[in-house]
């Protein structure tokens, strides 16, 4: 009689971390690869003295998180010089101040990743992991890196409402979803209950372009994030 060892099941926290270190290795896109280590070697002079990180950039925030953040891609001198999604830009600036007000995040900045931020029932994550020229990824590129934003989406198990942030990461959730963007269409504080019984949330982009215009203000994004804890409260 043949005995076999039990199989271990990795815990959503590992197997997103081994899928991370993944992530952070992808070559997949020329154009991307090439801009993303030419942002790095060149550097902002402001950051001159700093050693950029130039390699895709995996998502951040709480395994067990019930609410979902999808951005767009990492800022050329904000994610691709720091290495975590959001950090060291205004528009993380922006984002993190917001989602400490909301008691998501332990603290209101965040500038590297060894700053101490944690983040509490929320993930962050994007459907294009190297920062794009003129932040406008192709449709090919979009594509591809989709295997990455599918599998770390997969592995958010507790994920309850999905906030977008921008057009473009809207429309990826959806599709990663095997739905259509024209009946989920993309409007600042959309609202929709989608087939799985989860709730989809949009918003502006929090990008500068965005805030420095008052497009999206401080009072508009807090009331989307008290809309989540709202949303939020019938679920464990």
């Amino acid at each position: 009689m043949t005995h076999h060892a039990p199989q271990v099941q990795n815990s959503p926290l590992e197997q997103l971390e081994q899928l991370q270190s993944q992530i952070v290795l992808c070559r997949q896109c020329p154009r991307l690869v090439a801009w993303r280590e030419e942002v790095a070697r060149v550097k902002k002079a402001a950051y001159r003295g700093e050693n950029y990180w130039g390699k895709p950039v995996p998502g951040f925030g709480d395994s067990r998180a019930r609410l979902v953040l999808i951005g767009l891609a990492p800022g050329a001198h904000g994610s691709n010089r720091t290495g975590r999604m959001f950090t060291g830009d205004s528009s993380g600036n922006f984002l993190f101040a917001a989602l400490f007000r909301a008691g998501f995040a332990s603290q209101p900045e965040s500038v590297s990743r060894s700053d101490g931020l944690e983040l509490t029932d929320c993930f962050i994550t994007a459907p294009v992991r190297c920062v794009p020229p003129e932040n406008k990824p192709t449709p090919t590129e979009l594509k591809t890196c989709s295997s990455w934003f599918s599998a770390e989406l997969e592995l958010l198990e507790r994920r309850r409402v999905t906030l977008t942030l921008g057009r473009i990461g809207h429309e990826a959730f959806v599709k990663f979803l095997g739905l259509s963007p024209r009946a989920y269409p993309f409007a600042h504080g959309a609202e929709f209950t989608l087939p799985d019984g989860t709730i989809l949330l949009s918003s502006y982009h929090v990008s500068r372009q965005n805030t420095q215009t008052l497009r999206l203000t401080t009072s508009m994004f807090d009331a989307l994030l008290e809309r989540v804890q709202t949303l939020l409260e019938p679920y464990p």
